[in-house]
C-alpha cells in the first residue's frame, strides 16, 4: 500500500495574505480551478509538483524561535544555487514583509537565512554546495 504527501499546509489568519506572499516570494501558481473567492484555503504548486496550502484559523502564535517559549512546530527550507541568489532571496523576502530571525550567510559550509513569513511561520533559504 503506497502513501505520498499531497500538501503542506500552513495555518493562518489571512490565507489571502499569506498564500500571496508565498506566490511572490517562490513564483509558484495557483492550480486550475483556484478560487479567489475562498478565503479558508488556498494551494500554490510549485514547478516540481510540490503543493504549499494554506488554511483558515482563529488564531495562531507565532513562533519565537530560537526563543522556545513558542515552538516553531514545522519549518520549511528552500534550497538556491548560489551565495548570490541566496543575497536576492533574502532581499526580496524582506521586500514582501518576511523578517530576519537568523543570519548564518557567512558559513562557509551552509550559508543560510532563517525567516518568519509575515504570519509567523519559519523559513530557511539556504544555499548549499552539496545540494
Amino acid at each position: 500500500m503506497a502513501i505520498s504527501l499531497r500538501n503542506i499546509v500552513l495555518d493562518t489568519t489571512d490565507v489571502p495574505g499569506l498564500s500571496e506572499f508565498y506566490r511572490d516570494l517562490l513564483g509558484w501558481s495557483f492550480p486550475d480551478g483556484y478560487d479567489p473567492d475562498d478565503h479558508t484555503w488556498r494551494t500554490l504548486v510549485g514547478p516540481d509538483g510540490v503543493r504549499l496550502a494554506f488554511q483558515q484559523a482563529e488564531s495562531v502564535a507565532p513562533t519565537t524561535w530560537p526563543d522556545p517559549a513558542v515552538p516553531q512546530q514545522l519549518h520549511l527550507d528552500f534550497l538556491v544555487d548560489s551565495v548570490e541568489e541566496l543575497e536576492a532571496h533574502r532581499r526580496r523576502a524582506l521586500e514582501l514583509g518576511a523578517a530576519v530571525r537568523m543570519d548564518q550567510s557567512d558559513d562557509a559550509e551552509e550559508p543560510l537565512w532563517v525567516f518568519t513569513d509575515p504570519a509567523g511561520h519559519t523559513f530557511c533559504v539556504f544555499a548549499w554546495p552539496g545540494q
